[in-house]
Parts: structure tokens; sequence; C-alpha cells
């Protein structure tokens, strides 16, 4: 059978470990993006006793959720063991710690209804099969639980695919979801009153090559499957840094647009259908809301 897979996992996890000692002093695309993630829970009327946050990193938002909910139980789930390991310096001595586990979200290694609130910053673009990601997500919610993700959308590094789209005919740049299909995604996997918005960042560099090291530095470099394709050159490369130049502003910075896609949803009852993408329904129902038959009495 094809390997129908995008993302090499493997290699995934790899890039992100050896990020894990400077992701958290690089990334500041993904801690503002955080942020406006968490802004999402004000106002709502909801005390989440156990908090999933889903491709922890360093922990930093495993930490901002233990102090928003105090009383809750809050689980910081990785792929990456560095990451793991520094997530564990945030958990520190004092106060609060969170639990650390490691896991992919393709197979979730938590109980089915444990948990009341999924938090996931900046994950779900590394996923290749997102209805399934969500159909995880949806099975270990608790009935009115929450989802509260962020993702990349299809305008993220446009002015970087456009560069390499000069130098040759390759796909050097991950492909990300459109928010219509995160949206069908959560829907098809049950989840009621879907909520999704999208904003566009912009983050500036002295010189093109600025981004590629930024990328680097964090892990976020392209992870795609494609055995038939070798190392980039570095005569490709410095043509594609000249390509990217043609993007540079007045203000004499070059640009890269990222579109980030923020989304949640609330788990619905138990046996509210899972509708797959390959066609089929299926429900989960809880074996104590199974009625038992009683065998009618015998006649003599």
């Amino acid at each position: 059978m094809k390997d129908r897979r995008v993302f090499d996992r493997r290699r995934i996890r790899r890039r992100f470990g050896r990020a894990a000692n400077d992701y958290a002093s690089r990334a500041r695309l993904q801690a503002e993006v955080a942020g406006r993630l968490l802004e999402r829970l004000d106002g709502l009327r909801f005390e989440p006793r156990i908090v999933v946050d889903l491709g922890c990193g360093p922990g930093l938002q495993a930490r901002a959720l233990t102090e928003r909910f105090g009383q809750a139980r809050v689980l910081a789930l990785d792929l990456a063991l560095p990451m793991l390991r520094q997530a564990r310096r945030q958990a520190g001595w004092r106060g609060r710690r969170f639990a650390r586990v490691a896991g992919d979200a393709h197979a979730l290694p938590l109980a089915e209804s444990s948990v009341d609130l999924v938090y996931s910053n900046l994950m779900l673009q590394w996923s290749d099969d997102l209805p399934a990601v969500l159909n995880g997500l949806r099975r270990v919610l608790k009935p009115g639980g929450l989802v509260l993700v962020s993702t990349f959308g299809p305008d993220t590094l446009t002015e970087l695919r456009q560069a390499w789209a000069a130098v040759d005919d390759g796909e050097h740049v991950s492909r990300f979801t459109d928010v219509q299909t995160v949206g069908d995604c959560l829907v098809r996997a049950g989840f009621m009153e879907p909520v999704l918005d999208t904003d566009w960042i912009t983050t500036t560099y002295p010189h093109p090559r600025g981004l590629i090291d930024e990328l680097r530095a964090i892990g976020a470099t392209d992870a795609m499957r494609r055995p038939d394709v070798g190392l980039t050159s570095p005569a490709r490369l410095r043509r594609m840094l000249e390509a990217y130049e043609t993007h540079r502003r007045p203000d004499g910075f070059v640009p890269a647009t990222w579109e980030v896609v923020y989304a949640s949803a609330w788990a619905p009852e138990p046996g509210t259908p899972i509708r797959s993408f390959h066609g089929g329904e299926e429900a989960s129902v809880p074996i104590d809301a199974i009625g038992r038959r009683r065998r009618a009495p015998e006649k003599s």
C-alpha cells in the first residue's frame, strides 16, 4: 500500500528536538500567536479540571495555563523529548507544577472523555491528517469540553514560496490548510458551535537570510516526505535569496507573511457521530449509558 503521509514525523521530532534549547528565545511569532490564542479564553465561564497543552514545546503556555486555571491539572504533551526537558524548567519547583507527557497528536495517549480543555498553539500545521487529529481530540474531550487551537493558513510564507518558484519547480514550503477546511473538519468530527477567525501577521528582517536562520533555529523547516529531492545546493539557496530581495520594502526590511487561523469548538454529547472524510459515520457511547436488555420470564 502506498504511503500517503505528507510529513515525516521522525524528521519533525528530530528538528524540534535539536531546536529545544533556543526555541523559547527565538520563536517570537509563536509567542505572539500564543498570547492571542489565550485571549480567546477571556470571558468564558469555563473552569476546566483537566487541561492538555498539545504540542507544548518548551512549556511556556503550559505554565500560563497552570497560572490561569489554578485548580486544574495541566498536561504538557509533545512529540520531542528535548522539548519536554525544557518544559520541566517552566514547571519549576515552586507553586503548582504541570505534568509532562511524550506523545503523538495522531495517537493521543489519553483516556476517552478525560479532558476538559485541549489547547494547541501552532502545531496542527505539522499534521498530514487533520480529520484524524480532530477525531482524536473529540475522543479524549469530555462532553462540553473545549478545543482551542491555532494553525497556519495558505498565505503563510507567500514571499518565500514565490522566491523559490523563481528558482525551480520544487515544493520547498510546507502546505497549509485554509480556514474553511479547518471548520469543515471540526463539524465532521462532531464538534458544536465552531468559531473561526484569521489574522495576518508580518515579521520583518534586514535580509532574507534572517528568516531562513529563524526557521532553522526553531526547527520549523520543511519536513515533507520527498525522498527524490536532495539537499539544497548553496547556489540554489543563493538564487532564492536574491529572488526574495524583490519583496524588500521602502523601509529597508524584507517581510514574511503569516496567515494564522484560530478555531474553537465544544465537544458534543456522547453518541454524536463522527463523519469520516472517507465515508461512513461512527459514534462513541459510554458503556454505563447502554441499558441491559432483560430476558422475558419463561412461560411454564
